[in-house]
């Protein structure tokens, strides 16, 4: 869970689909979505929230006294500012809870321990203060223009449930308390309650463990140069020793600076295509692995040089231009196994089966689309968006594009989330390939 935090506000970057899970494991987790669920006039929106979330459709989220923002994008990629407000504790609301939570050691503790037992909630109800929120608590704002609670805001009420559930003091942060403050204050109440003297020379190893979390972020790593820098030229008027295809080298040494920039960049985090991907493969796939790296954008792709290589890879894997074309956008979806997934077809049996149908009977609550089953894929009646079985038991999203299926995004748990990737993709991955040397009706690499 990574996050950016100042003394009044913490942002947690988007997480990804939740892919099967559930939104809240803990009890406090399950209050807040019983709040929203309680709150919102229409189930129906409670409903959409929860896909939205589950798809991955919630960015970062910060997190301030009162308040909660996200964007939110629709199936069709439209964003929306979400944001749902809750109402701080007062001066006196605070005081109250902080003399509640000293009384007992083991409230303490658990705060400390980022731990909120239902002992404390209670006590601290007893006395006035509601820590968690109840019916009308969770006031939505949305400039979608709806007026009570829509799915762009329930989806940001579950994804924050996600958050709570990994830590309770974001609800504490909501009601008015940042974590410095919280702690100082607690501090100095147990103190006071002890009636200690005032502490030695130093700071209390407990209080320092409980403030490392609030300290502020490192500084930003240094920017990465704009591009990949370019290989010499191997071009020299030195005749090549037998066996070595200059041209082949500057292709493997432009690839290898390609990549390294991309990691260095950061566009190579939570993609399954690391080193280890590229340790026994077959001839076809090291084919689909070469080719993907002539279009990462080094430079010189798209030039007759590169097309003349993308035909050899293509015919030398078996694959006409179109088809290395797609091998290639499943590589950069899931590896081998995306490329698995896009070119062999099986007969889903025994257990596989009995799972398969497991999941689907149990995907859709409601609006269940119509399937078409043959061996482990599963066609959308009347659309042009598919879901397919790998032998791993993930799910696979694909489209269909001049009449051929392609990859539509990467791999999910579940059969619901694979269907809505397909179904809201944008078709950007296909259009940068087409745009790259193939005629109309065909995709290029």
């Amino acid at each position: 869970m990574n996050e950016h935090a100042s003394d009044t506000e913490r942002i947690f970057e988007a997480l990804p689909p939740a892919q099967g899970r559930g939104f809240a494991r803990t009890w406090w987790g399950h209050a807040w979505l019983k709040a929203l669920e309680d709150t919102a006039l229409e189930a129906q929106q409670v409903r959409t929230g929860r896909r939205l979330a589950r798809a991955g459709a919630v960015g970062a989220v910060s997190v301030r006294p009162g308040r909660i923002t996200a964007v939110v994008h629709d199936r069709d990629r439209t964003a929306h500012r979400a944001d749902v407000l809750l109402e701080p504790l007062s001066d006196d609301g605070w005081a109250r809870f902080l003399d509640v939570a000293v009384e007992r050691s083991g409230h303490l503790a658990a705060l400390l321990d980022r731990d909120l037992p239902p002992e404390l909630v209670e006590d601290a109800a007893a006395v006035g203060i509601e820590l968690l929120p109840g019916i009308g608590d969770l006031e939505p704002r949305c400039d979608c223009g709806a007026w009570d609670h829509c799915g762009h805001t329930a989806a940001l009420c579950h994804l924050v449930a996600r958050l709570l559930d990994e830590d309770p003091l974001v609800l504490l942060l909501m009601r008015g308390r940042d974590e410095r403050t919280l702690f100082g204050e607690l501090h100095a109440r147990d103190a006071a309650e002890a009636g200690e003297q005032p502490p030695p020379d130093g700071v209390d190893a407990a209080e320092a463990y409980a403030r490392g979390a609030a300290l502020p972020p490192l500084p930003p790593l240094p920017a990465p140069p704009a591009g990949p820098g370019l290989p010499p030229s191997l071009g020299t008027e030195t005749v090549p020793a037998p066996g070595v295809d200059p041209a082949a080298l500057e292709f493997l040494a432009a690839r290898t600076a390609a990549r390294a920039h991309r990691w260095l960049s950061g566009a190579g985090d939570g993609v399954s295509l690391g080193w280890a991907d590229e340790f026994g493969l077959t001839v076809g796939l090291d084919a689909v692995r070469l080719a993907e790296g002539a279009c990462e954008g080094t430079g010189a792709a798209g030039g007759p040089g590169d097309r003349a290589l993308l035909d050899r890879l293509a015919k030398g894997s078996g694959r006409s231009r179109a088809q290395l074309a797609r091998a290639v956008r499943a590589w950069r979806t899931g590896g081998a196994a995306g490329v698995a997934v896009l070119e062999e077809e099986w007969a889903v049996d025994g257990e596989a089966q009995a799972r398969a149908r497991a999941a689907l009977a149990a995907a859709w609550e409601e609006d269940r689309p119509s399937l078409r089953g043959t061996g482990n894929r599963w066609t959308v009646v009347g659309t042009g968006h598919q879901i397919r079985l790998g032998r791993d038991g993930r799910w696979w999203p694909f489209r269909k594009e001049h009449g051929h299926w392609a990859p539509a995004g990467g791999p999910a748990q579940d059969p619901t989330t694979a269907l809505a990737t397909a179904e809201g993709w944008d078709g950007t991955e296909g259009a940068a390939a087409g745009a790259s040397g193939a005629g109309p009706g065909h995709e290029g690499v």
